[in-house]
């Protein structure tokens, strides 16, 4: 399945919508350990039947900026979180963000 991408507020309202669970994942486009998180990310997607979206941060920062003060999660970069029925129910960041975890997090 293809990672989608979301830059505006919109755009991930109506992923809210359309999606009961999804990950989405806050990516630095210049940071070396968010592209590892990113490789991870792009592994579990291969596999998996749960939708997966990325937001660049330096390109949707407004956004980034909403979810951390709507949800009440400190925003990282990078920065996985799993929604669920409308609501984040796990986020991890940095080395945590592995194939192996996000698996986890949809077995559990």
């Amino acid at each position: 399945m293809e990672i989608g991408k979301i830059e505006t507020t919109e755009q991930f309202n109506e992923v809210l919508e359309k999606e009961t669970d999804f990950f989405l994942l806050k990516h630095s486009l210049t940071c070396p350990i968010s592209a590892s998180a990113k490789n991870q990310y792009v592994k579990y997607n291969e596999d998996s039947s749960i939708p997966c979206y990325i937001l660049h941060v330096q390109e949707s920062r407004p956004l980034s900026d909403f979810i951390a003060r709507e949800y009440g999660i400190r925003h990282e970069s990078p920065q996985v979180l799993f929604f669920n029925s409308k609501e984040p129910v796990w986020n991890a960041s940095h080395g945590s963000i592995t194939e192996r975890n996000l698996k986890k997090v949809t077995t559990q």
